[in-house]
């Protein structure tokens, strides 16, 4: 695979958007302390709102495991080649999916 180092670039460019989220939903996913003064519709919309950002910041989380992990394998010799069947991964979905590990065929 060509184009490494502006693949890598990518994959750090990415890391650093997606470490920014985690610590934002990070935040947005702290414990409701159950002494604000908050009417009971208000609290239920907090506590909805909590667990959306819950889901957000696992999403995040997994992305930036597996940015992390691509850009340890990036100097592999198959880095970029599809998992399931071998054939090369497009440059346009390794920079726009800097993780992915399969083709757009295999993946769906």
């Amino acid at each position: 695979m060509d184009n490494k180092i502006e693949i890598r670039a990518r994959i750090e460019e990415e890391i650093s958007a997606t470490a920014k989220l985690v610590e934002k939903y990070r935040e947005l996913s702290k414990p409701i302390a159950p002494e604000n003064a908050i009417g009971r519709v208000s609290r239920m919309d907090a506590i909805n709102n909590r667990s959306v950002n819950e889901s957000a910041l696992k999403n995040a989380s997994l992305k930036l495991n597996n940015l992390e992990i691509a850009l340890t394998k990036i100097d592999d010799a198959d880095f970029g080649m599809c998992i399931k069947c071998s054939e090369e991964i497009p440059l346009g979905r390794i920079l726009l999916m800097p993780h992915a590990i399969t083709c757009v065929r295999c993946a769906r």
